[in-house]
């Protein structure tokens, strides 16, 4: 009897256990409804192939490669523009920085740049939308969206600012003037509170994370590495030893620093429960520098249209909104940062008429079977250099070879052969949507020495490959 009595309550447990995996098999998951947390990270003149996920080699990302796995790698990625402050301006804006003459890096005189040099006040930035929904509010490192005060993070929105105003400082905090000496909200910081910026920068990420409770929080963490000058420890030094390319070896430890400081951030969210609704947004200011970085396989380099100059390594994670492991080949922009995160927030992105983003989720959820975008600009001082891609087409006005090129991205990623000769018609096409577009624009309201530089950049590289040539051959 007591045999038939244990049989018929293993039954009675089976029967709940089978009953129980149905119940969940055809229930939907809970939405979760409290807003994510968002962190956009942001590296200065890193290249294509200086990361894992793109197939980097020799510099060790492990931090970098496991969250672009968790998440979303886009493989044609790009920026709104070649080089530092404009590209920060699309990002921060959500719309072409051309819109607003911002079109060049701050002029080198920083005494004689007041609050109109600078993505303007006017200007609504992500900072002050997410606010609007409930955020707290953070903008830690460089900055370089105006040298003035009056332009400074807690005036575009920020509760808090630990960084600097300008486009380049040394790595041990020594302060050079107003623009390279760091700042927590507005006051100096004293150099001997400071000891490597990339590690100070995590730290300091860290501890804003640690505070932040009760509300959502917004941080935009911009590292200055691996932009010049090539400072590192002996710590990320050790990482990069292999390197035998002495320069190369430094920045590696450089790109290393920030992949170290990303993993204590990430480590971070796992201890305090909260990396499942924390977004995290991963990508470069633009293709990497001319020295050292790595943009292969794309032609290129920071300050040029070419794809090594606005194709950058880029991908977003959120473990409760979006699968992991996947990779998205369709041409996205910095742009679309915006708009996605305002959405993902609770936010309603449409009624920001301003903004010249998409937003991404449904796209990447597989929702919207269509491409974000089917035409795509790059506007440098003015005009003086432009692209614009659409379809599988990028015509590109290089000022470098003082030339219109065109390329076919689906048969030539690499842009290798330059067809304008043959195809008229299709430059003619897209001059027209460029010029269009470029109507909507604002001339430059101040301009950076680029232009020259480009000039000069040229001719050294023309001059190099004359002289390699036997002389006996030479005219």
């Amino acid at each position: 009897m007591r045999f038939y009595y244990l049989l018929l309550i293993g039954l009675v447990f089976s029967c709940n256990q089978e009953k129980t995996k149905l119940i969940a098999e055809n229930t939907p998951a809970k939405t979760h409804t409290k807003k994510p947390n968002i962190i956009i990270i942001l590296t200065d003149d890193q290249g294509w192939a200086d990361v894992g996920f793109n197939g980097c080699t020799d510099i060790p990302t492990p931090n970098l490669d496991k969250m672009a796995a968790e998440g979303v790698i886009f493989s044609n990625g790009y920026v709104s523009h070649p080089y530092c402050s404009p590209s920060r301006a699309g990002i921060m804006t959500g719309r072409y920085q051309a819109r607003f003459g911002h079109d060049c890096n701050m002029p080198y005189n920083h005494e004689e740049n007041d609050n109109t040099v600078g993505t303007p006040l006017s200007e609504k930035m992500i900072s002050e939308a997410l606010k609007e929904q409930g955020y707290t509010t953070s903008a830690i490192g460089k900055w370089h969206l105006g040298d003035h005060p009056d332009l400074y993070p807690p005036a575009q929105g920020y509760d808090h600012w630990f960084g600097f105003a300008g486009g380049g400082m040394n790595y041990w905090g020594t302060a050079k003037d107003q623009i390279h000496m760091i700042f927590r909200n507005n006051k100096p910081v004293p150099e001997n509170e400071l000891s490597y910026l990339t590690d100070d920068f995590t730290n300091e990420a860290i501890d804003y994370i640690d505070k932040n409770d009760e509300k959502p929080f917004f941080m935009y963490l911009a590292y200055n590495a691996p932009h010049s000058p090539d400072h590192a420890t002996e710590q990320y030094l050790e990482q990069t030893k292999h390197i035998e390319y002495a320069d190369r070896s430094v920045y590696g430890a450089m790109v290393n620093g920030v992949d170290y400081g990303v993993g204590r951030i990430d480590s971070t969210l796992v201890a305090k429960g909260i990396k499942d609704n924390t977004i995290v947004v991963f990508l470069s200011d633009n293709g990497g520098r001319k020295e050292h970085a790595d943009n292969r396989p794309n032609r290129g380099h920071k300050g040029m249209i070419f794809e090594g100059g606005i194709k950058v390594p880029f991908f977003i994670r959120w473990p409760e909104g979006i699968k992991a492991n996947q990779t998205y080949d369709k041409p996205i922009i910095s742009l679309d940062i915006f708009p996605t995160l305002l959405n993902a927030a609770g936010g309603d992105a449409s009624k920001e008429t301003q903004l010249e983003g998409k937003d991404l989720l449904p796209y990447i959820k597989n929702e919207n079977p269509n491409k974000p975008h089917d035409v795509l600009f790059w506007r440098s001082v003015g005009g003086f250099e432009y692209a614009v891609r659409k379809g599988k087409y990028k015509l590109y006005k290089s000022a470098y070879k003082n030339k219109l090129m065109l390329f076919d991205l689906e048969k030539d990623s690499f842009e290798r052969h330059d067809i304008a000769d043959n195809n008229p018609e299709i430059i003619d096409m897209l001059n027209k949507t460029y010029k269009e577009w470029d109507a909507k624009n604002m001339d430059p309201q101040w301009f950076d020495p680029h232009g020259k530089n480009v000039i000069k950049e040229e001719k050294k590289l023309q001059d190099a490959r004359r002289n390699s040539l036997n002389p006996k051959l030479k005219k």
